[in-house]
């Protein structure tokens, strides 16, 4: 980022709101677009808000080794994840078979399908699944981290993954034959 940034980033630690307020604005829209990944919109609004609130009360704790911008959206994504937690997902998987370990590195997704499309399909997804399909594509995380993040053994991870793109590749068999045709 640029020093002028560095610049409100250190305003922000000495507790000025004006620079508080400027880098909510620059960051709010970012922020619930993450947020929106995980929870409905006012539940993603809430949480979100709530992570600002965290990220600013903790700015003291924040290092330049890592850019703001990922910085906060770790705080984000963990607030909505308290927010499950609170719901009490359940992520952990009491009959987790002995799943073959399929090796899968390219999600292949046509190109008739829209970005739209794919989005409301994951919206559809059981929570535990589109919690863990999230922080694997979209975050990047990987089972390990996921497993540490979630509490869940890593084989829960890879369950989860695997049965959440299963379903979400059959929800989406239906719109990818209607742009076949």
């Amino acid at each position: 980022m640029s020093k002028a940034h560095d610049i409100l980033i250190a305003k922000c630690q000495n507790n000025n709101e004006k620079a508080m307020m400027q880098v909510y604005d620059v960051y709010c829209d970012a922020m619930f677009s993450i947020a929106c990944r995980y929870l409905n919109d006012e539940d993603a609004k809430d949480a979100m808000q709530e992570g600002f609130l965290k990220a600013f009360t903790n700015i003291h704790s924040y290092k330049p080794d890592h850019t703001f911008g990922a910085w906060l959206k770790r705080i984000i994504i963990n607030t909505c994840l308290d927010v499950l937690k609170k719901r009490k997902i359940q992520f952990s998987d009491v009959e987790v078979e002995d799943l073959q370990r399929l090796e899968d590195p390219d999600w292949y997704v046509n190109t008739t399908l829209s970005k739209e499309d794919i989005i409301k399909a994951i919206e559809k997804l059981k929570p535990k699944y589109k919690v863990v399909l999230n922080l694997y594509l979209a975050e990047g995380y990987d089972h390990e981290e996921i497993s540490h993040i979630l509490d869940i053994p890593v084989k829960t991870s890879r369950t989860h993954l695997r049965r959440g793109k299963l379903q979400l590749q059959d929800l989406l068999k239906d719109k990818y034959n209607e742009a076949r045709y």
